[in-house]
């Protein structure tokens, strides 16, 4: 692919992706006014609970894909029958659980109400992540940012609608029905694409149908599966964890109001790192696990032009949201948020470091090194929770912001020094 192939392709992408973002940004926005920062904060932390445990279904399966196709080439199709008998004993396990626990814990009734209805949340989440692994597999660009859109979109509708149609309040829970049905016509209209990937109908890009491709011997079963992708779905949760804690966390350590306020500056966040996350997760990811394996040279010079630019566009995204925080929040989700400018501020710092954290990260997703990076990322994980219980309680807000930028800056030099020790060693010396 040349340059100004890569370059339509990550537009198209990072375009689907910003419209997809700015309709999930305004989803949020009428979601904030319309139920008050204490329905809104119960929503939020309802929801993120759900988004943090969608990886254990199928563990990981989606992202492993990705590698195996870019270490194996065509053979890699024998992954896929026992992937999916993996993926529906997971998500079935996954989602009893979730309902077990809502029934029989000490949760606040509309918690409680939240947690039933999203369950079904995760089939969405889980649709979408396979499809767009295929997808990317195929280089199918255009039908990757279509598929990745239309989700944001058709929740922002449903929220939008109901809003303005309704002249009296909206129970939280109607919301939450939203969510629900829209993943699950998701789900069923992944269905049809699954199977065709599964019969062997997929248009792998950058591998040749040579002999050595063609069969392994090897058939793996669900054990095997499980002991492939593990590290990627402990990674997936891990990033979670010390991404989107701080909401669950302050709800239960402060209250329903402080996590939705912090919700309105971590969406914004969230906003601000959509442009590093199309270029390495969406974009380069399948490459790099080629260039890894088959182009070392090419591989080097990424990591190292990315590195730069990541830190010159985060360094940017730092300045512009410096700048206009302070009436940016309260003019999109109003005064009752104005305190999450501050929060806002205090995460700006976390730009350039996430930035060069998926520069420097995405190098040890490839090859045999994922392990040590789940390493790295459980270890953030474990500190930012520590960090939340110790600070929330001293400083509320503030407190769930720094140890969210201390989490990060550790993370970060965790990748480089893995990068620097591991992938690029013998290149260095």
């Amino acid at each position: 692919m040349n340059k100004t192939t890569a370059f339509k392709a990550i537009s198209l992408l990072w375009m689907g992706s910003l419209a997809g973002a700015g309709f999930a940004f305004l989803t949020q926005v009428l979601l904030a006014r319309k139920l008050g920062s204490n329905d809104f904060g119960a929503f939020s932390s309802a929801l993120t609970t759900i988004t943090l445990l969608a990886p254990l279904a199928g563990f990981g399966i989606s992202q492993y894909w990705l590698k195996a196709f870019g270490q194996e080439g065509w053979a890699a199709k024998r992954w896929l029958k026992p992937s999916f008998e993996f993926i529906a004993l997971s998500t079935l396990f996954l989602i009893c659980a979730i309902v077990a626990w809502a029934l029989l814990t000490n949760h606040d009734r509309l918690t409680q109400h939240l947690l039933l209805i999203l369950s079904l949340y995760i089939l969405g989440q889980l649709s979408v992540e396979l499809v767009s692994s295929k997808l990317q597999l195929e280089e199918r660009y255009l039908r990757l940012a279509l598929w990745q859109f239309f989700p944001h979109f058709l929740r922002c509708s449903m929220v939008f609608i109901a809003a303005v149609v309704s002249a009296t309040p909206i129970a939280a829970e109607l919301y939450a029905v939203f969510f629900s049905v829209i993943a699950l016509v998701f789900f069923l209209l992944a269905i049809p694409q699954l199977l065709q990937m599964i019969n062997g109908r997929l248009t792998l890009k950058g591998h040749e149908l040579t002999a050595e491709f063609k069969d392994f011997a090897a058939r793996p079963g669900m054990l095997s599966v499980a002991s492939a992708s593990w590290p990627f779905g402990i990674a997936a949760f891990s990033h979670l964890i010390y991404f989107q804690s701080n909401i669950i966390l302050l709800k239960h350590l402060s209250s329903n109001s402080a996590a939705g306020i912090y919700s309105v500056a971590f969406t914004i966040m969230t906003a601000v790192y959509l442009l590093p996350s199309v270029i390495y997760q969406r974009f380069l990811l399948p490459k790099m696990h080629r260039w890894a394996n088959h182009d070392p040279d090419m591989f080097y010079q990424i990591y190292r032009k990315g590195n730069w630019m990541m830190l010159l566009l985060g360094t940017l995204a730092m300045l512009v949201i410096l700048l206009f925080a302070d009436w940016a929040v309260p003019l999109l989700f109003g005064e009752a948020y104005r305190g999450a400018a501050a929060v806002l501020k205090i995460l700006s710092i976390c730009a350039p470091v996430i930035f060069l954290a998926f520069s420097a990260g995405a190098t040890l997703v490839t090859q045999e090194h994922m392990k040590v990076k789940v390493k790295y990322m459980a270890l953030v994980a474990v500190i930012n929770v520590l960090l939340n219980l110790t600070l929330i309680p001293l400083f509320d807000l503030r407190g769930a912001a720094i140890a969210t930028v201390v989490s990060n800056v550790l993370l970060l030099s965790l990748y480089f020094y893995g990068a620097q020790r591991l992938v690029f060693k013998s290149r260095l010396r």
